[in-house]
């Protein structure tokens, strides 16, 4: 059954046409993908089919009753509420029936004249509350929002980064279900562990329709069931992911070719006619001169621009890079205790982890922007860096696209060739209007762009990168992926896109956490593979350490005094205890009983979980170093 149908679409911004004929379906529970070039329309596309602007021309409809909600790049809130007010207020008719439930549920307690009214009230406002989700909506809040890297419930919109409010926004339309969920670059700001989370959570629990406008190629791959491209005005559909997208087009753009081939030898051969016919025309001849002019009328099929990078590459050592020892602190926090790290010519090293583990302070460390707590960094005799930073915070918005690229620059020197200003900024896909537009106007794919090429017109034997596929098109994405593996650039890049790290990663820096940093060889499914492998012997491992009645009931070794005896054979009991709370705990936390009442004791019961896990963290301490005494008197 469809939920949104445009027809026809027309929408142009002055005299520059965004959308021309643009008509798309969008049926119950479809998964479906949005790609096409930067600028090509596709935000604009996704605000009109969200209601949240209005076309020039033809016609969206919607399903009487459906829900649609839209995931903006640049989210807005209501006032300055917290991450969990933010989250929930997507559950609007939630709220408002738990309000209801709980007003009737203390009139009840008060007593009163009318209590048979008042609990048929009450079980009908229960019924409601079920029919909306159920009790353990509040829990669902919390635990959304814990996927998404939001811990801190408590945290207010106005404290929280661009990154964090996108994550709180997402978080608000996954929870209230709508019947199309319209997301616009979700996996922006998201760790690639995260986005994982949500592929699964799209393909296996969300129950609405998904319209996903993304770069994200892993993303589109598992999750579409169709792609759309938007390109020159118009839409076209295909059945699919993104690898079969790309097939089908490959398809299409042939058969394109050939028909205009067609045409075009038409033309010539009627051309050739008509200029050895003599001036009067018969009935058959006019008609043959009109099928002629209509075949020249047809627009002739443009070639996309794409961009084309390169960089000026410089000679440079064997070494361009080496940590020893290297410590990093913030805020209390130690992000990287003892890496070492060397980076020859030729390695492109990709840096992965959770939001906040400390990419980005590594990168600015090794800018010389942050000072290490220990340990040394390294530049090779003859190491050059160019850098591009996460927020493109280089570009001035008021000067234009060409005054940012060139400045007063006459010519632009890659590889010992020569180049026209305007030539170099073409090979990003910059015409010439473009050029002289104001970076203030332009998207941000558009600024990505604008960025990399200031980046790359300098001289370096280095590419440090933070996160540089954010708002990029596939097109670009591939054009970047391609100069750097073309001409084996050196790179340490900073991304959550694992499509572009495994075609261009020769190695994965991983930030585990508590200053943990391990470098892993070959690119991300190779590490994803590693990883895996690493964290089921450590599990392994430990198991086989943890504790055994048997092994405490062994004579223990004269080193121990007699109380430590009995409290080391006492262990692995209080162990079993502790581990059974845990257990109880977290059968009480996802029983929707629990919430029957607004999720009162659900604080509580939460504190005491956390308590009783740190008792087993503490009692499994005590009993290895216990152990450890023993074992070290034999």
């Amino acid at each position: 059954m469809p939920i949104v149908t445009a027809k026809k679409v027309h929408k142009a911004y002055g005299a520059h046409v965004v959308l021309g004929e643009a008509s798309l379906t969008v049926h119950s529970l479809e998964r479906v993908g949005v790609v096409g070039r930067n600028g090509a329309g596709k935000s604009t596309f996704a605000r009109i089919l969200a209601g949240l602007e209005a076309p020039d021309q033809g016609e969206i409809s919607r399903r009487r009753g459906a829900t649609v909600l839209y995931l903006d790049q640049v989210p807005s809130f209501d006032g300055d509420p917290s991450a969990e007010e933010a989250a929930a207020s997507g559950l609007s008719a939630w709220s408002e029936a738990v309000g209801r439930y709980e007003e009737v549920s203390r009139a009840l307690e008060a007593g009163g004249d009318d209590l048979d009214s008042l609990l048929e009230k009450q079980t009908e406002l229960a019924d409601e509350v079920e029919r909306l989700g159920g009790w353990e909506q509040k829990h669902r809040v919390a635990s959304m929002l814990g996927h998404l890297g939001m811990n801190d419930l408590e945290k207010r919109i106005s404290s929280m980064s661009g990154g964090e409010r996108r994550r709180v926004a997402l978080a608000r339309i996954l929870i209230a279900r709508p019947d199309l969920a319209i997301l616009d670059e979700p996996t922006n700001h998201l760790d690639a562990e995260t986005i994982e989370w949500l592929e699964g959570f799209l393909l296996d629990e969300y129950p609405g329709a998904v319209l996903l406008v993304t770069h994200d190629r892993y993303l589109l791959d598992r999750v579409a069931s169709r792609t759309v491209e938007i390109s020159d005005g118009g839409v076209y559909s295909y059945d699919g992911g993104y690898e079969l997208y790309l097939e089908k087009k490959a398809e299409r753009m042939a058969h394109v070719e050939r028909t205009d081939r067609n045409r075009q030898n038409f033309l010539r051969k009627e051309l050739e006619w008509l200029r050895r016919q003599p001036k009067a025309r018969t009935t058959k001849q006019k008609a043959r001169i009109d099928r002629a002019e209509t075949a020249r009328a047809v627009k002739t099929p443009q070639a996309e621009r794409a961009a084309k990078f390169a960089v000026d590459v410089t000679r440079s050592g064997k070494t361009i890079l080496e940590l020893r020892e290297l410590q990093l602190e913030r805020g209390g926090d130690v992000l990287c205790d003892g890496l070492d790290l060397f980076v020859t010519q030729g390695e492109r090293i990709g840096v992965v982890g959770r939001n906040g583990t400390g990419k980005t302070t590594l990168l600015s460390t090794l800018l010389g922007d942050f000072e290490p707590s220990s340990g040394t960094v390294t530049l090779g005799k003859n190491t050059k860096i160019a850098y591009l930073d996460q927020l493109r915070g280089d570009l001035d918005d008021e000067l234009t696209v060409f005054e940012n690229v060139v400045g007063d620059q006459s010519r632009i020197e890659i590889g010992g060739q020569v180049i026209e200003t305007r030539s170099y900024l073409e090979r990003f896909a910059f015409d010439g209007h473009q050029q002289r537009q104001p970076v203030s106007s332009l998207s941000g794919g558009e600024r990505a762009r604008v960025a990399l090429a200031r980046m790359l017109r300098q001289s370096a034997n280095l590419v440090i990168m933070d996160e540089p596929t954010n708002d990029l098109d596939v097109a670009t994405l591939g054009a970047l992926e391609s100069m750097l593996v073309d001409f084996r650039i050196t790179a340490i890049v900073v991304t959550h896109d694992r499509w572009f790290l495994d075609r261009v990663a020769t190695a994965i820096l991983a930030f585990e956490g508590d200053g943990k940093v391990v470098r892993y060889p070959g690119n991300y499914d190779t590490f994803r593979r590693l990883r895996a492998q690493a964290l089921l012997e450590r599990k392994e491992q430990a198991q086989a350490e943890r504790p055994t009645k048997k092994a405490t009931r062994e004579k223990p070794k004269k080193s121990l005094t007699r109380a430590e005896e009995r409290e080391l054979e006492s262990l692995p009991d209080a162990i079993d205890v502790a581990e059974a709370k845990v257990a109880a705990l977290t059968e009480e936390l996802a029983d929707p009983a629990t919430y029957a009442d607004g999720g009162k004791e659900a604080p509580r019961l939460t504190s005491e979980l956390a308590e009783a896990k740190a008792e087993i963290e503490k009692l499994t301490v005590r009993w290895e170093l216990l152990e450890t005494k023993r074992s070290g008197a034999s």
